[in-house]
């Protein structure tokens, strides 16, 4: 039996959380989960700005802060904290953190390698409209492929401390730790069905162990002190979820429920690069106090395609708010609504979208309250989005003067004009499999 611990379910996750796992109780591996689509194009802007960067900067310190525990408990830390610069990622952590064996695995970014496959005929559609990429060629900000377990195992045999991948499936850091002591073959399908849903249990972090919970959330013991999810493997394929047992938060059949629905599709195939997963096989038994066992999972074999996730720049956006107070609060903002919408039509200016909500606070009045009582505030959000950034520049400056010339009684104007932001969408496709070829290299 072997014990993975999940300890960041997103870049931005509780940073404590790695370090707790390993402080707490035993573990033999350490998965950590960076990743979101989005990210990735963050980080291949990061490194176009500077090719040192590119990569989760959390993950250098974290791995400073537990160097010492990972050798004297024999800890091996498995992340996609490499984002589009899996190599640069390593050399720091060598830095910070000296003596590590650290193994990269590579292969996934092939966003210089786009004109390649259009050049072999992929019309690489995207997986939901069914358009071709080309109107979005020139926009596109990154490009990666989604690789499975197998890669993190090999970097694993290498007897690296530290691995670290680019955009690996979040599953796969699970699974491939499991391949890697249990010898599981590429045609075990049910061993590796089970290894992709313990990963798919436990990649959102505290989301199995009571975080986000809907089931008797308020009496979830210690959320100031959350655990973070353990599976306890076997090599049946067989596995408890469970957490150390002086944390806080809470596994039951419900938590863990709740977790299998997160980003499901078709529960009877739920396909990853490594196999494809029938989640209506599992089945849940209690098996003590913070302690549920999976089993009777069933699999089938991996798909002819691996998903790329690209990512594209799809215009600009910006949101400001104000607040007016009683009396007539909610009149007062439906009039500033106006007001501005009427001066962005007088300079002639042009949106995809513009769009208006009214939150009012209505405590002060009481239960006993008519449904047309005026609130005593009510706050005003207006966005904007469109391809011209200098149109979006120009309505964040349509906003703040109302404070003086519009209706009476405007605050929350503190932080100033709302900021433009670049909108970035997400593009899906697949490419055949063996077009991606990944490596693993030990850095020194």
């Amino acid at each position: 039996m072997i014990r993975i611990g999940n300890g960041q379910g997103f870049w931005g996750d509780w940073l404590e959380a790695p370090v707790r796992l390993i402080e707490q109780g035993p573990i033999d591996y350490l998965a950590l989960d960076y990743l979101a689509e989005i990210t990735m194009s963050i980080l291949q802007k990061q490194k176009q700005a500077d090719p040192k960067l590119g990569y989760a900067r959390d993950f250098p310190p974290l791995v400073a802060r537990v160097a010492k525990m990972l050798r004297e408990r024999g800890v091996r830390m498995i992340a996609n904290a490499g984002g589009v610069n899996p190599e640069a990622c390593a050399r720091e952590v060598l830095r910070v953190a000296p003596g590590l064996k650290v193994a990269v695995v590579l292969g996934d970014d092939v966003f210089g390698r786009i004109d390649e496959f259009l050049g072999k005929g992929y019309e690489m559609r995207d997986m939901d409209t069914r358009e071709t990429i080309a109107p979005i060629r020139d926009r596109i900000l990154s490009a990666n492929a989604y690789i499975g377990a197998f890669p993190l195992a090999e970097a694993l045999a290498s007897g690296a401390q530290v691995v670290i991948a680019g955009r690996s499936t979040d599953t796969a850091l699970a699974l491939a730790p499991m391949i890697h002591r249990f010898g599981w073959q590429p045609e075990e399908y049910d061993k590796l069905a089970a290894g992709t849903i313990a990963g798919h249990i436990i990649e959102c972090g505290a989301q199995c162990t009571g975080g986000n919970c809907q089931v008797d959330w308020q009496n979830i013991p210690d959320m100031a002190n959350i655990g973070y999810p353990i599976v306890e493997a076997e090599p049946d394929g067989s596995f408890v979820v469970t957490k150390h047992a002086g944390a806080g938060g809470r596994v039951s059949i419900d938590s863990v429920k709740e977790q299998l629905l997160y980003e499901l599709g078709d529960p009877r195939h739920y396909i990853t690069p490594d196999c494809v997963a029938d989640f209506t096989s599992i089945r849940l038994s209690d098996v003590g106090p913070d302690r549920v066992r999976v089993s009777g999972i069933r699999g089938a074999a991996r798909p002819p395609s691996l998903k790329l996730s690209i990512a594209y720049t799809n215009g600009w956006k910006a949101i400001g708010t104000l607040v007016y107070s009683w009396p007539q609060a909610l009149e007062k903002a439906r009039a500033a609504d106006r007001i501005v919408r009427a001066r962005l039509e007088s300079l002639g200016l042009a949106f995809d979208e513009i769009y208006t909500e009214f939150f009012a606070v209505n405590a002060c009045l009481g239960p006993a309250a008519p449904p047309n009582a005026d609130p005593p505030e009510v706050q005003l959000r207006i966005g904007v989005r469109g391809a011209d950034r200098k149109a979006v520049d120009r309505f964040t400056r349509e906003l703040i003067p109302l404070v003086l010339n519009g209706p009476p009684g405007a605050t929350g104007f503190g932080d100033g004009k709302p900021p433009v932001r670049e909108i970035v969408a997400y593009w899906s496709t697949l490419i055949p499999r063996e077009e991606i070829t990944t490596r693993v290299e030990v850095i020194s």
